[in-house]
């Protein structure tokens, strides 16, 4: 199986050029790109599952709960800014299309704009996701599979200017679930090429832009 991984930059290529016989089965977003780009690419591709992760220019999608067909905020129906049919993975596990994906969206902060943390903020909330995908090994021996984050890992394809530092809780977490991928947005490349990191066994790519990855379903990973 494919998976066809976005982040930041729209690539008009992909308005003419995407449909249901390019062998795509997931759909994964790092944030920061228009959510009807993400559901178009998802309706081209035959309705195949779309799981995203905000970034720093996104709305703050928090607080929303499903209940019977409605969205809620507060005990209150409210549209839900997202797009739709969506997996909003932030601070999450989710198991899509037999995969397991973890999700830690948002940059560090540098203003007063939504899905921005501190680095003492976002390791309160990496300690939460470690602690669901520990949970969730214990009860079936699945590992995770993708770490889909906005902002990379400090140190590991990320900027020195504050707004594109990445999180230092990245390598606690990357150590503990040990995922095959870590992929990031956030940093964009500006017609370079980003290498390809490595932590640990963990592969970490910037996603900026489109990428086509091929993967194999887990049922167990020990």
């Amino acid at each position: 199986m494919r998976a066809l991984v976005v982040a930041d930059e729209v690539d008009e290529r992909l308005w003419a050029g995407i449909g249901p016989g390019c062998d795509v089965g997931l759909v994964l977003a790092a944030g920061d790109l228009p959510f009807d780009y993400l559901e178009f690419l998802t309706d081209a591709l035959g309705g195949v599952p779309c799981v995203f992760v905000p970034g720093n220019h996104d709305p703050d999608l928090s607080g929303f709960t499903r209940h019977g067909g409605l969205f809620l905020r507060a005990g209150f129906p409210q549209a839900w800014p997202g797009p739709a049919g969506g997996i909003n993975a932030d601070g999450r596990v989710v198991d899509v299309c037999g995969l397991r994906i973890a999700g830690l969206g948002g940059s560090v902060r540098y203003n007063d704009g939504p899905n921005q943390w501190t680095q003492a903020q976002q390791a309160r909330r990496a300690r939460g996701l470690v602690r669901q995908a520990a949970r969730r090994r214990r009860r079936d021996g699945r590992g995770v599979d993708f770490l889909l984050t906005h902002a990379p890992p400090r140190g590991v394809g990320d900027r020195e200017d504050p707004p594109h530092r990445g999180f230092d809780c990245l390598h606690p977490v990357v150590e503990r679930m040990r995922p095959d991928w870590l992929l990031h947005g956030h940093i964009h490349p500006y017609g370079e090429h980003p290498r390809e990191h490595r932590m640990g066994e963990t592969r970490v790519r910037n996603v900026v832009g489109k990428h086509l990855i091929e993967f194999t379903p887990h049922e167990v990973r020990t």
